[in-house]
């Protein structure tokens, strides 16, 4: 090194003045930032660089130089020393400005032999110190040093030279942390419980981070990589801690923390399970869970959702139809309709004599397929289940706040053949999922719809035609008497102020259990994959919810 030179220079200043050629100008331009027996003189020619490395005596001596400039922040001498000038010299300047850097120093300097990442170069590590603003930053770090044909060396220059892995588009900052996406804390209804700390909100509590407005939150101080806007990428030391700043939802905890638990309820057999709780009152999302390994089938488990849509062809029925709850609905064992014949599941008894709200009650296919096709099938014409969905309950294309991704509910426009019988029962082409089950039960139990959002604020689509009154009412009642004394019952009676609606799907080779339900605060829907049935089933979920809230 030429620490050692520098040192003695006031002792040598007289014999200076007696040295001449050669030799004065080496130890000159070793004083001045340079090193005495290097061959870089002759100018590093990255065209003409050698396969074979430099020593390792080579490379700790050009090494030496190069961060002896660096530390006396001679920009332009360390530049100087590298493959890159033009490049080096305003990433070193940026180094020193973004630190607010007030001394660096290099410890530990050594051959560590060829460098893996840099073909023919010699790699030399060594430890950095760095006063930074608030405080001393030590990291390890390392340098790739080639030789050209000519003998002369260079250490060959990318920002990693700076930091390990520090991008070419990226920089170091110190002080005040920046702010960067992942420093938010995704929070639910109570401001301080994160939702990352849920199995089942992991990935939308990463995606509301992503896209989410975060607010409050003190930053801390350290070093930080940040990118070419200056966002924080990552955090390499901190100084002081801060506070994040949070993404405030719509969740529930308590409620968060009882469906994670009813989706593994031991009574499905570690069957795939979703379920979602909304607010039937404002339309929040209080809680969503979902096992299985297929994603999140609480809001994107698009499958036939059976007889829980009998709520909606009810509702049709009621609204264009004029029937009411009394209206004659017979319940026969089995009904051919457009050449297919529906069957009822197995337990249903035949009662010719039923009227809607008893075959809603114990869940009568035919009683519904016989009724909606005769007044809401019209000439071939069979979109007056899809203008109730649509019109009434809010079916559509949904936006629940921070970039969470929902999958549309499906009830075909234009119904063909035994698909134009099979969707009154919620079979065929007709598909849904336990967000949307959930919201047509907040519709019914709230007096209309109020389009489910995950974050507060979130704009909130409306329904082109409110629910009536009297068809509320009628739904509520027939709700009520599937939740004391129908299907729902075993579950769910003794349960004051319930409602509910049971569903079994066929799907290819099994079925699928469904329930949707509400109480006097909550809307509930789940899907249990494999389930024989919905209240053996998915009724063992609903029911953990309506009773914990």
């Amino acid at each position: 090194m030429n620490r050692a030179v520098k040192i003695g220079i006031a002792g040598t200043s007289t014999a200076l003045l007696v040295l001449g050629g050669i030799g004065t100008y080496n130890l000159l331009h070793g004083l001045t930032g340079g090193t005495a027996d290097r061959t870089q003189d002759a100018g590093f020619d990255p065209s003409a660089a050698s396969d074979t490395p430099p020593s390792g005596t080579e490379a700790v001596r050009l090494a030496r130089s190069f961060l002896d400039h660096w530390s006396g922040q001679n920009v332009g001498g360390a530049a100087g020393e590298t493959d890159a000038p033009d490049a080096a010299a305003p990433a070193l300047r940026q180094y020193k400005d973004g630190l607010r850097l007030k001394q660096v120093t290099f410890d530990n300097v050594s051959a560590a032999g060829p460098s893996s990442a840099t073909a023919g170069a010699t790699k030399v590590t060594f430890t950095v110190t760095a006063q930074v603003a608030g405080g001393s930053w030590s990291y390890p770090s390392a340098v790739a040093v080639r030789k050209s044909d000519n003998g002369a060396m260079a250490v060959h220059w990318n920002n990693s030279v700076l930091y390990p892995g520090l991008g070419d588009d990226q920089s170091l900052t110190a002080g005040t942390l920046p702010a960067g996406a992942s420093d938010a804390k995704v929070v639910a209804a109570d401001g301080r419980t994160d939702l990352s700390g849920f199995d089942s909100l992991r990935d939308i509590a990463t995606t509301i981070r992503q896209n989410g407005k975060a607010t409050g939150g003190r930053p801390g101080t350290g070093v930080a990589v940040v990118d070419s806007d200056g966002v924080g990428v990552k955090t390499l030391k901190t100084f002081k801690k801060g506070t994040a700043p949070v993404i405030r939802t719509t969740i529930d905890a308590r409620l968060q923390t009882a469906a994670e638990q009813a989706v593994k309820d031991p009574h499905l057999g570690g069957r795939p399970a979703g379920s979602v709780a909304v607010d039937w009152s404002n339309g929040h999302i209080l809680a969503v869970a979902h096992t299985g390994t297929d994603g999140d089938i609480a809001i994107n488990g698009i499958k036939s959702p059976g007889s829980t849509m009998k709520i909606i062809t009810s509702a049709a029925l009621f609204d264009k139809a004029g029937l009411t709850p009394a209206s004659p609905a017979p319940c026969t064992d089995s009904l051919m309709a457009n050449s297919q014949l529906f069957h009822n599941d197995p337990g249903v008894k035949a009662d010719p004599g039923s009227n809607l709200a008893q075959a809603f009650a114990v869940s009568c296919n035919t009683s519904f397929i016989k009724d909606g096709f005769h007044y809401l099938v019209h000439d071939g014409d069979a979109s007056a289940l899809h203008d109730e969905a649509v019109n009434v309950f809010g079916m559509g294309s949904w936006s629940i706040g921070g970039g969470v991704a929902t999958t549309d509910p499906r009830i075909p426009e234009d119904a063909q053949g035994g698909d134009q019988a099979a969707q009154f029962i919620g079979q065929g082409r007709v598909s849904a999922t336990p967000l949307f089950m959930a919201s047509v039960a907040a519709t019914v139990r709230g007096g209309a719809f109020r389009q489910p959002i995950i974050v507060p604020g979130q704009p909130q689509a409306n329904a082109p035609r409110p629910i009536t009154p009297r068809t509320a009412g009628y739904l509520r009642s027939m709700m009520r008497a599937a939740a004391t004394g129908g299907t729902a019952a075993p579950r769910l009676s003794g349960l004051a102020g319930v409602g509910a609606k049971t569903g079994t799907a066929e799907e290819g080779d099994h079925t699928n259990g469904w329930l949707t339900a509400y109480n006097a605060h909550i809307a509930v829907a789940a899907l249990v994959e494999g389930g024989t049935s919905g209240v053996d089933s998915a009724g063992y979920v609903v029911r953990r919810l309506l009773t914990t809230d």
